[in-house]
């Protein structure tokens, strides 16, 4: 189906994964944006707040787990909007539930409907992905996730802003949604119908439920899981712990503990930006040993720096390390056309696991040794990643350009 795209379509196409994926993290940074006034209005403790937001949780693996049945049967594209218009529909009852009606259950089903469009989209939009790398033989994945990045520090300095000039948190949210919607109006003709669509394909046979479900025994997609579980994990424990680690492991003030933050985070902005050249030029196993010695040169000074500077550049090795761990791991899940929505959802679900359940487990460790002796954690995950990096080499071979690189070589030596 996709084979007979134009150059154009296909360009289109790219476009509108680009704006979908900063559209994902525009409206999860502008929830989190409101928390505060959420948690004022309900008058809720910080433990209550935890299981209010665990619905997000719930309904995320929900999502993750059955959208590549969904996918299978009604191709990536419906999936997609699908998923976007379901998370449209719980930010509204997050914004009304949270301080117009202040019911605290209305809150937690209204994140739990939030957390299932999203983990649907998660699911389809990544598939979409891998199916433009595809088409487009490039390496984009990491440019998607960027868009990520991206949208979720506009969607965070517009709730600022939304803050600052008072604007109340349900008609800020509902802006978000029209947003969403219109957005998603501009696109959906943009993405091709029945990408990983598996049932009426020849070219693609279709798989049971039981097939799908046994993509969780392959070896190789074990293998990715636990790189993706490992860089997943990285990236997880730095968005949720690196301030408050840097506070109390090196005394800085708050501000400074938010700026080691944003400092992570544009390194790791930075090296998805340019992570897709890097992949056509060196291949995904370079790219993710690479990762794994930044990372664990980044966590190695974060943790035994003994000087807040020496962490500040520790912070951008780590940013660095985790950057593409994630999005290279979905790439290679998606190389076998059959099955694809299944493994790019098994390994999103791994991923995701390792961003919900790893920091908690985190805390939990850093209550009895200390943040910073605590992430010794996670860098053993990144060290058991870079191992298994080989895992993640494309079928049949290395991309066209890594091929071309190799040819090159053998010819000189």
């Amino acid at each position: 189906m996709n084979h007979s795209l134009t150059n154009r379509q296909i360009w289109h196409w790219r476009i509108a994964i680009y704006f979908i994926f900063a559209l994902t993290g525009f409206t999860i940074s502008s929830w989190v944006s409101r928390t505060p006034a959420i948690r004022d209005a309900l008058e809720a403790t910080t433990s209550q707040m935890g299981w209010i937001i665990l619905g997000m949780s719930i309904g995320a693996i929900v999502g993750l787990t059955s959208a590549s049945h969904l996918i299978a049967h009604k191709g990536g594209r419906f999936v997609m909007m699908t998923g976007l218009f379901i998370n449209a529909v719980g930010l509204l009852v997050v914004g009304i539930g949270g301080t117009l009606l202040t019911n605290s259950i209305l809150m937690f089903v209204g994140l739990a409907v939030f957390g299932f469009g999203h983990g649907m989209c998660d699911v389809a939009m990544n598939v979409e992905g891998t199916a433009v790398e595809k088409v487009a033989k490039k390496s984009l994945l990491t440019g998607f996730h960027a868009a990520f990045s991206v949208g979720t520090l506009l969607g965070s300095l517009a709730g600022t802003g939304a803050v600052k000039i008072g604007i109340s948190v349900p008609i800020h949210l509902a802006l978000v949604v029209a947003v969403l919607l219109l957005m998603t109006l501009c696109v959906y003709r943009l993405v091709p119908a029945g990408t990983a669509k598996e049932s009426g394909d020849s070219k693609v046979p279709s798989m049971s439920v039981r097939e799908r479900m046994a993509i969780w025994k392959e070896r190789r997609t074990i293998l990715v899981g636990i790189i993706v579980l490992g860089m997943a994990f990285a990236e997880g424990s730095a968005n949720d712990w690196l301030p408050l680690l840097m506070v109390d492991g090196y005394n800085v003030t708050p501000a400074m503990g938010s700026f080691s933050f944003s400092v992570f985070v544009a390194a790791m902005t930075l090296c998805r930006a340019v992570g897709g050249t890097l992949l056509d030029r060196f291949g995904r196993v370079v790219i993710l040993r690479a990762s794994a010695i930044s990372a664990i040169i980044g966590l190695l000074l974060v943790i035994f720096g003994h000087n807040h500077v020496i962490a500040i550049v520790g912070i951008v090795f780590w940013g660095f390390g985790a950057a593409c761990g994630f999005p290279v791991g979905l790439s290679a899940a998606g190389d076998d056309p059959r099955g694809v929505a299944a493994r790019v959802g098994a390994v999103s679900t791994v991923g995701y696991i390792a961003f919900l359940v790893g920091p908690p487990v985190l805390g939990l460790i850093g209550q009895s040794v200390g943040l910073l002796r605590a992430l010794i954690v996670v860098l053993i995950t990144v060290v058991v990643a870079g191992l298994l990096s080989q895992a993640a080499k494309p079928l049949g071979g290395q991309t066209r350009k890594a091929n071309d690189q190799k040819t090159k070589f053998e010819s000189i030596s």
